[in-house]
Parts: C-alpha cells; sequence; structure tokens
C-alpha cells in the first residue's frame, strides 16, 4: 500500500511541475523595464507598438455582401479634412456612387420585392435631416437646371418601387455622407463662405433620377436648406463624365475585349453553372432565361433590405410538382464568382486600359480645377459628380486603385487640394509647388497607393503628395499603359 501511495504523490508532484513549467515558459509577464541589447536594464521608455503592414483579410462572399449594401446604422471614422497644421484646404473634388435603388432587373416567374419608394422620417432608416430635406425638395422649382433634368423627379415618390429607383435607405446614406463632408470642410476649414455664390459650387448628374436624387441628398446634408437661387444642376450626357471628350475608338476596343474574358471566366466556373442551373430548375424556367436575368440584382436588394429570397410562382408549376425557393448559398456562389472577377480583371490588365481611356476626361478636368485653384482661382472650390459604379470603378482602376474593391452603394471618392505655408527660397514650378493632394475613398486615405503618388517618400520632409504628380500622371503617364503619350494618341493609334 506504502510504494503505491508513494507513486500517486510523485506523479500527483511531477504533474505540478509540469504546470509550473508551461506557466513560466508562455504566461509570464513583460517586464516594464525593458533590457539593453546587452541584457542590462535600460531607462524605462513609453513603448512603441511597430506598425505591421499586412494584406487585409479577404472578406467571405456574405460578409463582402454586406459591405455593398452600406447601411447607414453605423458610424463612420473618416479621413476627410485631415492634414498637417497650417495647411489651406483650397478644392475638393467628390464623385459619389448613387445609394441604395430598386433593382434594375426582375428574376422570371416570382413577385417584385415590396418596398415602398416614398419617404417617410418615421420609417427606418431615418435621419435628422430627412424631414426638411424632403420639404425643401419640393421648393426644387427655384434652381437653375439643365433642361434634361428639370423634369426628373427630385425625391423618389412610388409607394411600389419601379425598376433602378432610389429607396429611402439610398436617400439616408448620401444625407449621412453629406453631413460628413459637412463637419470636414464647412466646420473645420471653412471651405465655402457663409455668403458663398453660386460660382464657387458644382453639381452634375446623370439624367437618372437616382443620381440626381442622390446627388441632392448629399447636397442637402452638405448645406441644409441651402438657397436653391444659387444651385445649377448640371446635365452629364455619358455615364462616364467625358463631356465633349467621349470619341474614342480605342476604349470601346478594350471594353469588348474586357468583356469577352469575362464571358470565357463564367463559362469555364464549373460551380457558377450548377448554380444557374438549379436556381432555373426550382422556377421552372430555362437556365438561358435565368441567367439574361442577371438574378445578383434582384437577390442582393432582398438580401440588403433583409426581405426572404424570391420563391417559384405557384402558376409556373403543374399541379403535380411544386417549385422552390432561391437560396442564400445560391447568392453565395454568384458573389464569389464576381470576386473572383475582380481579381482575374486586375491581373489580365484589359480592363485598366479601358478604365485609362474612360476616366481620363474627369481625372483631366479635376487636374485643370486643381491647377487653376493652385493659382488662386477659387471657382468652383466644391464640386459633386453623382454617377454610377461604371462611373467610378474605371476612376479608381486608372488611379492604380484596383484593391479598392468594386464601389457599394453610396461610395464616395474624393480629391482634396492643399496649400502649405510659404517656404523662402522655394521656386513655384508655375504655382503648384505648395499645393498638394490626397485621395480618399469611403473616408480612407489611400493617396499612396496610387499610381502617381506611389513612389513618394512619405517620409520626407514633406509627407503629403505633390499636386504636380497627379498633373504629370493626368497629363502624360498614365497613357504609358497603352503605349502612348497623349488621350488623343491612345484613343485613335491603329485606325
Amino acid at each position: 500500500m506504502l510504494p503505491r501511495n508513494r507513486y500517486l504523490l510523485l506523479l500527483m508532484v511531477g504533474v505540478v511541475l509540469a504546470v509550473l513549467s508551461f506557466s513560466i515558459q508562455y504566461l509570464q509577464p513583460i517586464p516594464t523595464t525593458p533590457l539593453t541589447e546587452d541584457g542590462m536594464l535600460g531607462k524605462n521608455r513609453k513603448r512603441v507598438n511597430p506598425v505591421v503592414h499586412t494584406e487585409s483579410p479577404e472578406l467571405d462572399p456574405i460578409s463582402d455582401a454586406y459591405r455593398y449594401c452600406n447601411l447607414p446604422n453605423h458610424t463612420e471614422h473618416t479621413r476627410e479634412g485631415h492634414s498637417l497644421a497650417d495647411y489651406k484646404l483650397l478644392f475638393v473634388q467628390v464623385m459619389i456612387r448613387h445609394g441604395d435603388r430598386y433593382p434594375l432587373y426582375t428574376i422570371p416567374q416570382t413577385k417584385r420585392p415590396a418596398i415602398d419608394c416614398t419617404l417617410s422620417p418615421h420609417r427606418k432608416p431615418s435621419h435628422p435631416l430627412l424631414a426638411s430635406f424632403i420639404s425643401h425638395m419640393a421648393q426644387g422649382g427655384r434652381g437653375h437646371w439643365d433642361a434634361s433634368l428639370g423634369s426628373l423627379a427630385r425625391v423618389p415618390n412610388h409607394s411600389s418601387c419601379e425598376l433602378g429607383e432610389l429607396t429611402q435607405t439610398g436617400v439616408v446614406q448620401h444625407l449621412k455622407n453629406g453631413e460628413l463632408l459637412r463637419q470636414a470642410y464647412l466646420k473645420h476649414h471653412k471651405l465655402l463662405p457663409p455668403d458663398w455664390s453660386s460660382q464657387q459650387l458644382w453639381l452634375e448628374t446623370t439624367a437618372k433620377s437616382r443620381t440626381l436624387q442622390s446627388g441632392l441628398a448629399l447636397l442637402y446634408g452638405f448645406l441644409p436648406n441651402f438657397d436653391w437661387s444659387k444651385v445649377t444642376v448640371w446635365h452629364q450626357r455619358s455615364t462616364m463624365f467625358c463631356g465633349t471628350w467621349c470619341e474614342c475608338p480605342a476604349r470601346s476596343l478594350f471594353l469588348d475585349e474586357e468583356q469577352r474574358r469575362q464571358y470565357r471566366l463564367r463559362t469555364s466556373n464549373a460551380e457558377l453553372e450548377q448554380t444557374y442551373v438549379a436556381m432555373a430548375k426550382a422556377l421552372g424556367v430555362a437556365t438561358r432565361t435565368m441567367r439574361a436575368a442577371n438574378p445578383i440584382d434582384a437577390l442582393l436588394c432582398h438580401f440588403c433590405h433583409g426581405l426572404p429570397f424570391p420563391c417559384a410562382s405557384p402558376h409556373a408549376f403543374p399541379a403535380s410538382e411544386k417549385g422552390a425557393c432561391l437560396t442564400l448559398q445560391h447568392f453565395a456562389v454568384i458573389r464569389q464568382q464576381q470576386r473572383d472577377d475582380e481579381r482575374e480583371r486586375k491581373e489580365a490588365g484589359i480592363y485598366r486600359r479601358f478604365a485609362v481611356l474612360a476616366a481620363h476626361p474627369f481625372l483631366n478636368r479635376t487636374a485643370v480645377r486643381m491647377e487653376k485653384a493652385a493659382h488662386g482661382n477659387s471657382e468652383p472650390v466644391f464640386a459633386l459628380a453623382s454617377a454610377h459604379d461604371i462611373t467610378m470603378a474605371p476612376v479608381l482602376s486608372a488611379l492604380g486603385l484596383e484593391g479598392a474593391g468594386f464601389p457599394r452603394f453610396a461610395a464616395r471618392l474624393v480629391f482634396e487640394l492643399w496649400k502649405s505655408p510659404d517656404v523662402k527660397g522655394k521656386g513655384t514650378q508655375g504655382g503648384v509647388a505648395n499645393a498638394y493632394i490626397r485621395v480618399l475613398y469611403n473616408g480612407e486615405d489611400l493617396t499612396f497607393e496610387t499610381a502617381f503618388c506611389r513612389n513618394h517618400d512619405r517620409h520626407s520632409t514633406q509627407p503629403l503628395c505633390p499636386l504636380g504628380n497627379f498633373l504629370s500622371f493626368v497629363r502624360k503617364d498614365m497613357f504609358s499603359i497603352v503605349n502612348a503619350t497623349s488621350y488623343h494618341q491612345a484613343c485613335h493609334q491603329n485606325y
């Protein structure tokens, strides 16, 4: 009996020692007084954690879809308006994608999602400015409108949404965007004086009600109860915002080539094909009909609004058969394919060539305004382009920001122009030597990820990106990807 008790005692002591050894090895506290390189105790100094630059973890298709919805129910921490002390903000150019909208396509043999596209401050999501926004839009006849825009509704107004119509969520998204920019640019930097003139503000939009209404919502969040008589709303006839510079044969060729690449990728994806077959079978339609219906557009609407995914109409099947519903798994497969397409698009490089030619007119107009502002011409000081995903995506790509992702609802891209205090003895370089640019996307500063400022030493005596880099990029450097030195040459070479 005694030997056995001794054995158990030794076993227990061994376990305790093992636990203590583990604790000492892995759980010992970090000393508050650090050691020097030679092992001696050094001075007690504030610990500075090194910044480790890592790729952001890739979101799963469902989490990525929530990001795309951009529901206006969270607080944003943005970097707009942040700069060094004593720097002056001269000019801001904003491009937005319209807010949440009703689908452009319908899924055959299913009911359309029941969404009310009238506005009500008492329905969620809402905003403190929504009621006064509705009232102010009723006075819009006092504004100045391009002829093709005057007949468009200034607020969404159908109790049962029409195809492509902006929803209340879309309005609230841009009231919130406007409020964020008001805090950044008006309260902190007084970009517009209290007696601002019509020449200091520029608003342009396509002739779609969703872009017009999104632009007006952001403008109202930015300037609540603005004076309509000072506002002119300009019409952009092309979704590329190319103005009088739209003719570009090479751009169309690159777009055709890119669309063929997309088609090859989709048809070679076995899981995607099986998903379309399963969806078509569930609804009782041909697979080709399901593909043509672009179901992801409608499914995103259901997803973003928390609605059940659609089911087959009872009349689509014989009495002996029964249809089924589309599922979250169907949705996830299509969303993943879209993300795979974005990744391959970046690697193939065809889209970037198209994007450079599609985005140049807008970027060139922005560059001209910035250069004028750097020389002291302050009209306008705030310019807003209310656009589409197919407008913003090429601009991001042309800037070298393919990693920013496909534009979500109510995405915003901001160009800021800053002037540093005058430095004695420095040349003016045409008046832009002390002018600097920042590029922000959805509130995040991506300036040093752009193609024109990626190689700038941000740790130098001047940690901002010189405006000259942007001007050189827009006027010449961006065309190197298509072996040209100008927009005209790039558009018309080989013709």
